[in-house]
């Protein structure tokens, strides 16, 4: 237990353009360049000193970090409300019936129809992990993280949360669905297109895109095949997200046809379950549960992921958590057990 998750800081830009550098296309959300990223860490910094009391254009960034040395080794964001400034477009797989009574016919075929349903919703969203920490449980820490954010300033969120899931592409960067569906719109490559939309030029897709439905089976096989699956290195945030109660309603992303999964902001397991306590003291006696615990602050948000001694309505904290948590004897935390 080394690391903890923090809100970003001005300081954390070279670390997180490093970290860019890693994603390859298709996570649109990191799709974005040293400026664009600068700006997004300066709305974060604003958001945390916002007043809020319902959600609206914030974006709370945070990064994962080692207490000890201060090295960057993820990150994940939250958007409040998404679509509010600019439109935030998804694909939602329906079902067009062609019938005849008179030849007896009767077909029902799936269809893609440009939608703007989850306009205010919050969005998880930039979750990246640096290779050499995945597989310690730092993902399910990134990933619950913001969980426990939102269960503790529920007024800054919207009733529903969705993420985006990334979709199929190659190593070289190639997308099967966009492939078959956006380049003949956009002349372009999805790297290309996946990089304006992280930079927020989302005006052209109103611009460009078909609005009228459009029938999936006029689309080549691999990209009708790639409607709703993830990528493989997104599947076990897709499991993550799937274990806190988020499911598949049939939207996907416009570009790469990855999955959107939703769940109300009350149900997400995480924001049921993780109970507010105080310390009862610094030092672990007893069995051990592990847990993730953050503190009860906004500006000084702190969450982490250890051994801690669940005693009733309080908790006992090893010396190296509370120290990381910046939290000491009486004060609130936020403990959910894994």
């Amino acid at each position: 237990m080394s690391f903890v998750i923090r809100p970003a800081e001005a300081s954390d830009l070279e670390a997180f353009d490093s970290l860019i550098a890693q994603a390859r296309a298709g996570i649109t959300s990191l799709a974005i360049d040293r400026d664009t990223l600068r700006e997004r860490i300066e709305q974060s910094l604003g958001s945390f000193s916002k007043e809020v009391t319902q959600p609206g254009d914030e974006r709370y960034f945070f990064a994962l970090a080692d207490y000890d040395s201060g090295d960057v080794a993820g990150m994940c964001a939250i958007r409040s409300a998404v679509g509010l400034k600019e439109p935030f477009y998804s694909y939602r797989v329906g079902t067009v019936v062609h019938a005849s009574k008179e030849l007896g016919v009767h077909r029902k075929l799936p269809a893609l129809y440009l939608s703007n349903d989850y306009t205010g919703c919050t969005e998880l969203t930039s979750l990246f992990l640096a290779r050499g920490h995945r597989g310690k449980k730092l993902g399910a820490l990134l990933s619950k993280s913001r969980l426990l954010f939102i269960a503790q300033f529920p007024e800054r969120f919207a009733d529903k949360v969705i993420a985006e899931i990334r979709g199929l592409s190659d190593a070289s960067g190639r997308s099967p669905f966009w492939d078959g569906l956006g380049q003949h719109f956009f002349a372009m490559d999805f790297p290309t297109a996946d990089h304006l939309v992280g930079a927020g030029n989302k005006s052209f897709i109103a611009e460009l895109m078909p609005k009228h439905p459009i029938y999936v089976l006029f689309l080549p096989t691999d990209s009708q095949e790639a409607i709703g699956q993830p990528h493989e290195n997104s599947r076990q945030a897709l499991r993550l997200l799937e274990d806190e109660g988020f499911h598949y309603e049939s939207y996907i992303d416009i570009f790469d046809a990855g999955p959107t999964v939703e769940c109300r902001r009350d149900q997400i397991r995480a924001v049921r379950e993780s109970r507010l306590l105080h310390v009862s003291r610094t030092s672990i006696e007893g069995a051990p549960t592990t847990c993730i615990v953050s503190n009860a602050r906004l500006r000084d948000f702190r969450c982490c992921l250890g051994p801690v001694a669940l005693e009733g309505d309080g908790v006992a904290l090893g010396d190296e958590m509370a120290t990381a948590l910046q939290v000491s004897e009486g004060e609130p935390v936020r403990v959910l057990e894994l």
